[in-house]
């Protein structure tokens, strides 16, 4: 487990964070957007991306993520996965739940052809959340 975080932490540094000591991340997002299954259990369309002045807090001391929203969302981080690299991403994969118990898994998503934009979803079995980010000072 000390192994896994100290990893998260080392690949939060290749996106360039501050504050490292304190282990605590903020992510500014700039838009969003959402997608719902659908009765019929695949994926509906994901919305068009709306503005968004959202501020996200990865604090891994504390093994929490916090989303300062219009209505605050609080999750309890219960694994870090490995970090996925692809040809076209970076993904780091966080294994969450809810303050209602909810499970979710949230993704750090780095898009190489793209830039290097960062995303972040919030993944939840009906209904999917991505917010463009970028780091926050």
């Amino acid at each position: 487990m000390n192994f896994l975080r100290t990893l998260i932490v080392l690949c939060f540094l290749s996106f360039s964070i501050t504050e490292t000591s304190a282990q605590v991340y903020r992510f500014k997002a700039d838009s969003y957007s959402v997608v719902e299954k659908k009765d019929n259990g695949n994926w509906g369309e994901w919305s068009k991306f709306e503005n968004s002045t959202v501020m996200i807090t990865l604090d891994g001391k504390n093994d929490k993520v916090t989303v300062n929203s219009q209505e605050i969302q609080y999750y309890k981080i219960l694994a870090y996965g490995e970090k996925i690299v692809t040809e076209d991403d970076d993904t780091i994969p966080l294994k969450c739940a809810d303050l209602n118990g909810n499970l979710c898994t949230i993704l750090i998503v780095t898009r190489k052809n793209q830039d290097n934009r960062k995303q972040f979803y919030i993944n939840y079995e009906d209904v999917k959340i991505v917010y463009n980010v970028y780091n926050s000072n």
